[in-house]
């Protein structure tokens, strides 16, 4: 297996108002580790502050690349400008296995309790996005699982695995 580049672009992470800290600091390890840039899209539902942010992020969290956003909007008037953002959803229908994915694409995640807003989806539709999982299986993965699954996948595409 090859390293990863460290020098290699990778894409954004986008969390739309998290509610749980420890998936959040959980989530800014996993952008540390790949060179991810996490955005977070307030209201968040706890503060960055919160030792369990910090505790899921170790000691790294201060090296995590975090941006606060007051809403989507502001993000796609900024770094997210002229760059796709796909959207995780249990109720997309395209597979993360038929995405072909760009260095500099934004992932974009919802809050655990209810996922993305519907409008987001319908305004989103084209580049709407799930991770498959057995029928019936359960409801859905816990966030940081999710990120992790979707962020390496992205990386795994462009090196070339």
């Amino acid at each position: 297996m090859k390293a990863l580049d460290p020098l290699a672009v990778s894409p954004s992470v986008v969390l739309y108002r998290p509610e749980i800290p420890h998936n959040t600091g959980a989530v800014g390890r996993l952008c540390l580790a790949t060179g991810a840039a996490l955005h977070l899209i307030g209201p968040l539902g706890f503060s960055l502050d919160d030792k369990w942010v910090r505790r899921a992020g170790l000691d790294y969290w201060n090296e995590v690349n975090v941006r606060c956003w007051p809403d989507l909007d502001a993000l796609r008037a900024g770094p997210a400008k002229g760059r796709r953002m796909w959207f995780f959803s249990t109720k997309a229908d395209v597979s993360l296995w038929e995405i072909r994915f760009e260095p500099d694409d934004f992932l974009v995640f919802g809050p655990e309790s209810r996922g993305l807003p519907e409008s987001l989806l319908e305004d989103n539709r084209r580049y709407c996005v799930t991770i498959p999982m057995r029928a019936r299986a359960t409801r859905s993965l816990n966030l940081a699982t999710s990120v992790g699954l979707a962020l390496y996948e992205t990386l795994r595409q462009q090196h070339g695995e």
